[in-house]
């Protein structure tokens, strides 16, 4: 029966293509220039608003868009390095000439930089690049637009703009993003679709979906976060897609060199730099990156390393081909987790000196653009990840048990070797006599994870080997598991042009998995003296198969240019990971009839803006999640409090989301535009519940994270060179587990995350090759923390960083 619903839908795709009418109206056809010069743009984008739509100019700077109406066309021309301009032109003509200005004109010999808006964040196109993004809530912030600390990839103030995000703050160096919303687990962004210039990022997509790497944000073009609609497009997951797009190549320069340095409290050290250019044919972008830092809390040190490699060569006017390659690694000692008492005493405090991470990423990257005629394009991806994480550490359920040197610690390893291949192709075509864009894509992946825990050494340093059990290891239990997975997708988006104003954009998936654990799980059995007096050995083999298909659509309404009505609805589904079926751990049990979640989400809202002056987006949602995964307390045959993961029943979570930035200043109202002052303001409101359970005391309970209020407001001023920030932060309490227990004595692993409010500043300065910056996180120096970890990096309470400043040097050449 699911084959024949995926035949049925790939017949209708074909008969949909045969349908075509390819009668086009009227072509916009012209070329754009260099104003002074005479000398062509190439790569810039003319973008028609009318349809949405945009196209590149070739190496002669022309370009070519069929299938307009007749008539006045909005118009916007924009390229790197040049001032963008929109105009309305008349069609039918015979072609245009846009001339450029360079962003920077000399006066004097002073160089004056043209205005930007201040806005950090916009939304995505329709249509852009190889993916729909119609009717769908999305968001796109642009690190350079923001005054913020960009050194320690500040994740409450890079993403502050998007409303309804729950973010754990794990570390003082951004080494792993943690974000959710909506009531979904935060932990290394699991819940997200998570990419780096649209390929995946993760430990595995599908068995361990878990991110280790984050790209640092000095090396960031835009970050891209698409709701729980881009499963269509980018796997089933409940979150969405969250893509970063990094830095590409300098088109006008042989090499453009950036450094950025930076020093800040706790011995933090921050080094970027990066060289890109275009050569003829040939453009590359690089960059390596160095930090460390001491930490806010006693053993927090850490120690990291990140390089990537851009390279793109642009074959023929239509086929481009490109490599990237990325590597990170690092050593991070970890403090451990707090008691209730013990956050309340002294949050700075720490009783773990043996605690580490360490973490080494490998991903590699091959990609083709082929333009098959002004409509018609296709996108070749192939990826692949080699990479490990290892965490060693004495983690007793009992927290405030001190840390003792002979006693053995647990040490679990994972390696990860992992590839996929992902094809697109995109079309915009007629169907009685009305524009319609279709996507369609495949994608094949194929993972392989080897996870080890068992017995790590004594002592204190970062020793990651396996030893053999004694009388003083920590833990009773050992594993070794393979998760092999094979996943192979098929999906199919078409938007449909109504009318002017409204379009419909449908949409399918079809989705296989095979998941699979191989492995054998021991038992150190011991007398009360902790003598071994047995091991007892468990083999274990697990397999599941599932095929389904996913359907979406959404709906959009444009009554006037800058204001859209919009709505959407789409399935989500996400598998059982890797640690829902084995992992050892003294604070957490496993059910081991865990089962698959399924559900779906839902938006509707309006959003638009006034060029310069304003931009919003205001949205209420629906989340539907069956069969939801999370934890409950429980308690052992000795009374002692541990978490039980397990399939809690079916949630149903409400809300609203509110954007909006203004510019109280805009260009035209101050001289020569050196002025600048905006505010912005976010805020969610949300209400989450267990509607089904089969769990005692469940059914009625507030769905773990989800705070029922989480406000963000920011300004930003300037003058001249000058530019400054202010951003605050509140977040009501939430709970982390589903039974809403207050409080879990010893291990501290449930209990509530009270409400906290942070407020954050920064300023810059900026004259031609140079900046300066430097910033103070959490001004109030206030006590909180957003975790209660079951494991690494606890159990426990994590606090998160008081107050802390700041001093970042850049230059550009």
């Amino acid at each position: 029966m699911m084959r024949l619903q995926v035949y049925s839908a790939l017949l209708l795709l074909a008969a949909l293509l045969l349908s075509i009418d390819a009668r086009a109206q009227e072509t916009l056809r012209g070329r754009v220039l260099a104003a002074g010069s005479s000398q062509p743009v190439a790569g810039g984008e003319v973008y028609v608003q009318s349809v949405a739509r945009m196209v590149l100019t070739d190496s002669t700077g022309r370009f070519e868009m069929a299938g307009l109406a007749a008539g006045m066309q909005q118009v916007r021309v924009s390229a790197l390095g040049y001032q963008p301009f929109s105009m309305e032109v008349r069609l039918p003509a015979d072609g245009f000439l846009f001339e450029l200005t360079s962003r920077d004109r000399t006066l004097s010999e002073v160089v004056v930089a043209a205005p930007q808006t201040t806005f950090g964040q916009t939304r995505l196109r329709e249509v852009e690049g190889m993916a729909i993004f119609a009717a769908k809530k999305s968001e796109v912030i642009v690190p350079e637009n923001l005054v913020a600390n960009l050194a320690t990839n500040n994740a409450r103030q890079v993403y502050a703009r998007v409303p309804g995000l729950n973010i754990w703050e794990n570390d003082g160096g951004g080494l792993q993003l943690s974000i959710g919303g909506r009531g979904l687990d935060p932990n290394r962004t699991s819940n997200f679709n998570v990419r780096q210039n649209n390929y995946d990022i993760s430990a595995d997509a599908l068995g361990y979906p878990e991110s280790y790497y984050t790209p640092p944000t000095e090396a960031v073009k835009r970050i891209q976060l698409v709701r729980g609609a881009a499963s269509l497009q980018y796997g089933t997951q409940f979150g969405g897609l969250l893509n970063f797009e990094m830095r590409a190549p300098d088109p006008d320069n042989k090499a453009a060199i950036t450094s950025r340095q930076t020093v800040g409290s706790f011995g933090f050290f921050n080094s970027f730099n990066s060289v890109g250019g275009t050569v003829g044919k040939l453009s590359y972008y690089t960059f390596v990156q160095y930090k460390r830092g001491n930490g806010w809390r006693p053993n927090s040190e850490f120690d990291s390393k990140t390089a990537y490699a851009d390279v793109r060569y642009q074959a023929t006017e239509n086929v481009k081909v490109g490599l990237q390659y990325t590597h990170m690694d690092y050593l991070a000692q970890q403090p451990g987790g707090l008691t209730d008492a013990q956050f309340q005493a002294d949050a700075r405090q720490s009783n773990r000196e043996r605690n580490w991470f360490a973490v080494d990423w490998n991903l590699f990257n091959a990609n083709a653009d082929w333009k098959l005629n002004a409509r018609s394009k296709i996108n070749l991806l192939a990826f692949g990840l080699v990479a490990s994480r290892q965490s060693l550490g004495f983690r007793p359920a009992d927290v405030t048990r001190g840390d003792e040197d002979k006693v053995g610690r647990d040490l679990i390893s994972g390696d990860f070797r992992n590839y996929g291949l992902e094809a697109r192709f995109l079309t915009r075509y007629q169907v009685l006599n009305k524009d319609a864009v279709l996507l369609l894509g495949t994608r094949y992946y194929r993972g392989s994870t080897h996870s080890r825990q068992g017995f790590g050494p004594a002592g204190r340093g970062a020793d990651f080997r396996f030893v053999e059990p004694d009388r003083f290891a920590s833990t009773r239990n050992s594993s070794d598991y393979r998760f092999p997975n094979h996943n192979v997708a098929l999906f199919a988006e078409n938007i449909f042009y109504l009318t002017d104003k409204l379009s419909v954009t449908p949409g399918v998936r079809y989705e296989y998995i095979r998941t699979q654990a191989d492995g054998v799980l021991r038992e150190v059995i011991r007398d009360r003296a902790d003598n071994i007096i047995a091991t007892r050995t468990q083999d274990e083999s697990r397999v599941s198969n599932r095929g389904f298909v996913l359907g979406g659509i959404g709906v959009s309404f444009k009554p006037r240019e800058q204001l859209e009505f919009y709505g959407n609805v789409s399935q989500n589904y996400r598998s059982i990971t890797f640690s829902d079926m084995q992992i050892v751990n003294p604070s957490s049990v496993i059910d081991p009839n865990l089962q698959d979640e399924r559900g779906y989400s839902a938006d509707l809202g309006v959003r638009g803006e006034k060029t310069g002056v304003l931009t919003y987006d205001v949205s209420v949602f629906a989340l539907n999640y069956a069969n939801r995964i999370g934890e409950v307390q429980d308690f052992d045959n000795l009374n002692n409090v541990f978490r039980r993961r397990t399939n809690i029943g079916r949630a149903l979570i409400l809300g609203v989301e509110s954007y909006g930035e203004i510019e109280l200043l805009n260009q035209e109202s101050t001289e020569a535009g050196r002025a600048q002052l905006s505010v912005f303001g976010n805020v969610a409101l949300i209400r989450g519940r267990y509607l089904e359970s089969q769990l005692r005391d469940v059914k009625g309970k507030q769905v773990e994270f989800v705070p029922a209020a989480n406000l963000k407001l920011g300004t930003r001023a300037g003058y001249g060179p000058f530019k400054a920030s202010l951003q605050y932060l509140y977040l009501s309490d939430q709970f982390s587990d589903a039974t809403n227990a207050p409080a879990s004595g010893a291990s501290a692993v449930i209990g509530t995350i009270p409400a906290y409010q942070i407020l954050d500043a920064s300023v810059s300065w900026e004259r031609r090759w140079l900046k300066l910056e430097a910033s103070v996180n959490n001004l109030a120096d206030a006590r909180y923390f957003t975790r209660r970890a079951t494991a690494y990096p606890g159990p426990g309470i994590l606090p998160s960083d008081g107050r802390s400043f700041f001093l970042t040097v850049g230059v550009k050449l």
